[in-house]
């Protein structure tokens, strides 16, 4: 039964995150199971976990509870809406909450989840590594947890982890940059690009992968100047903004 719970809960996760809207193949929703910081996105998840197509009203009165990061992107807010509509329908209670980027405040959440009797635990974190005791307590408890978009590491209490390729998008991201600014010939004639870059929070797991993704492309034309950052910052840790501070908003790399 705790199969076929985690097995709808994981395919309702994977539904929010196609919904976010990134159109480019890859960014399509990877699963895989986990072992703690072992675990990586890509794989599928069991064949006998997937939701099974008569889950309508199987939730039975089970509590699930979903704890999202900050209502300040519109993102997280339709992520959680969409997420907390499915399950409703599923016949499941739903308890969501929203952190608003405080570290406490969403380990305080995830503690009064489980005190409260969750079944189960979806968790988009805003710092990983602050969460490692509360969900310490939830395997102690019983209760799986599902790592959404974001993964929790130096943990053993997660079972399934959901997300993007993010280095996948990354490399569509520098791809696109390659192409609509035709970096080959402008290599080829001798001509530049300036650019700067401007990458997620450094505890975001995803932001490293995705700088990962745009910099692999990149890279060459920087080091033979097709592509000139005049700050002279391009690396992660020179371009990373901590919880996305609203002075330097953008996760992507910037032409001009």
């Amino acid at each position: 039964m705790k199969r076929k719970v985690l097995g709808v809960l994981l395919s309702v996760a994977m539904m929010a995150t196609l919904l976010v809207g990134c159109g480019d193949s890859a960014s399509a929703p990877a699963a895989s199971t986990t072992d703690g910081a072992a675990a990586t996105a890509g794989t599928a998840a069991p064949a006998d976990t997937a939701a099974p197509a008569d889950t309508a009203a199987s939730g039975g009165g089970k509590k699930v509870g979903v704890a999202m990061p900050t209502q300040s992107s519109e993102r997280w807010i339709n992520d959680g809406a969409n997420m907390k509509a499915k399950l409703e329908e599923l016949g499941y209670e739903v308890d969501l909450q929203y952190a608003e980027d405080d570290i406490q405040a969403q380990v305080s959440q995830v503690e009064n989840m489980i005190a409260s009797g969750a079944n189960c635990l979806v968790i988009a974190s805003i710092d990983s590594d602050a969460l490692v005791n509360v969900e310490a307590q939830a395997k102690e408890a019983g209760i799986p947890i599902i790592a959404y978009d974001r993964l929790l590491k130096n943990t053993d209490a997660v079972s399934y982890y959901a997300s993007f390729d993010n280095k996948g998008v990354g490399t569509a991201i520098a791809k696109y940059i390659e192409e609509k600014k035709d970096l080959p010939g402008a290599k080829a004639a001798g001509e530049s690009y300036t650019i700067e870059f401007f990458m997620g929070s450094p505890d975001d797991n995803n932001a490293k992968m995705l700088y990962d993704g745009i910099i692999e492309v990149l890279q060459p034309y920087l080091d033979d100047g097709t592509l000139v950052c005049k700050s002279g910052r391009t690396s992660f840790d020179d371009t990373c903004i901590l919880r996305w501070s609203r002075k330097r908003h953008s996760r992507t790399a910037r032409t001009i």
